[in-house]
């Protein structure tokens, strides 16, 4: 079968399922008046669950894409149906795949459409917010696309890590925040301080948004965030009153 555009069934995808969204899912939305009506836009959400993305692909009036783990992509169907829904296939061992993904996303922003991207690097299965990755912010600077954080809270109740289906008739929220002002950190030296100063302002706006308490370290990182984590301890649903990011 021939290889899809991507993002070619993307349209049809967005008319099917939206009346299943509403039906089966409350996803209260705020903020979205931050999301340029066009032109290039990269959006960054917190990731607590595989739903993440799709919720948020139909809580969007634009088309966005996405980058997601080769792995996804190493069998039919999903070789065929993932990219054809807008998921740029990344390997996570980094090098020149990594960069290669890079490469595919700046060719999105310039063609004046919407990225999203999770700085995380993979779900948190903790419920607290971890240390970002610089890719977000690396793909800012080389296209200077607007760089707008995204707090997701409650798709960890519709799909817990490990659920194989979502749980149906169940709420959560996606909340927009202001791009992020890259301008006043491109007098950081060396670029490496630029683009932790970028991730890390950018992380904190999530934070805010998603109402998740901070752990500095990675997601992949398995060790105890009770033990590393900042202040504030989850509740029930995971909240508290360098590379490309990708899951």
């Amino acid at each position: 079968m021939t290889a899809p555009r991507v993002g070619q069934l993307a349209p049809a995808f967005r008319v099917m399922a939206q009346p299943w969204r509403r039906l089966l899912w409350d996803v209260r939305r705020r903020g979205f008046e931050h999301v340029p009506r066009t032109g290039p836009a990269i959006l960054a959400p917190n990731h607590l669950s595989v739903i993440d993305s799709m919720l948020l692909m139909l809580s969007v009036d634009r088309p966005i894409t996405f980058v997601g783990k080769a792995e996804y992509m190493q069998r039919w169907p999903s070789n065929w149906l993932y990219p054809a829904l807008g998921m740029i296939p990344i390997d996570r061992s980094g090098g020149a795949a990594a960069e290669a993904a890079l490469e595919q996303a700046a060719g999105v922003l310039d063609r004046g459409q919407l990225f999203g991207i999770y700085p995380e690097g993979t779900r948190s299965r903790d419920g607290y917010l971890h240390r970002g990755r610089t890719g977000a912010a690396r793909l800012a600077l080389r296209t200077g696309a607007p760089l707008i954080p995204i707090g997701i809270r409650g798709t960890d109740r519709i799909q817990p890590p490990g659920a194989p289906m979502p749980r149906v008739f169940r709420g959560c929220s996606i909340t927009v925040g202001r791009p992020i002002d890259i301008e006043r950190h491109r007098a950081h030296t060396p670029p490496h301080l630029q683009l932790r100063a970028i991730t890390d302002e950018l992380m904190f706006e999530i934070g805010r948004l998603s109402r998740q308490a901070y752990v500095d370290r990675y997601g992949s990182d398995r060790r105890s965030s009770r033990q590393m984590g900042r202040s504030g301890a989850p509740n029930a649903n995971g909240s508290t009153p360098d590379g490309i990011g990708v899951e």
